[in-house]
């Protein structure tokens, strides 16, 4: 003897054999990514830039504020010999604001 299938029984086994969905994200070069590393030291604000790079397209921007005043080189230097483009690079209060843009 069998026991007779419910309703939930048949959807849990039409369940198993679904093909699975999947949700697909469209990242568009203007969509822009702020990595906040005010407080860090160096080299913690470039390695949480690079990190955030590497999850991004080409021409998209990120964003890094910093409050470390060697970031200033390390920036310029990181983007020199990276091909990551250096847009902007500013400093009000304490804080650096650096705008990089993906190779």
């Amino acid at each position: 003897d069998s026991p007779s299938m419910g309703p939930l029984d048949s959807l849990r086994r039409q369940a198993a054999f679904a093909p699975p969905t999947y949700a697909i994200l469209k990242v568009m070069p203007e969509d822009l990514v702020t990595v906040d590393a005010t407080g860090l030291t160096c080299p913690m604000p470039l390695l949480k830039a690079k990190k955030a790079l590497n999850g991004m397209i080409a021409g998209q921007r990120l964003r890094v504020l910093a409050t470390d005043p060697g970031s200033v080189r390390d920036f310029e230097v990181f983007s020199a010999q990276s091909g990551h483009k250096l847009l902007e690079s500013s400093e009000a209060g304490g804080t650096y604001r650096y705008l990089l843009e993906r190779k």
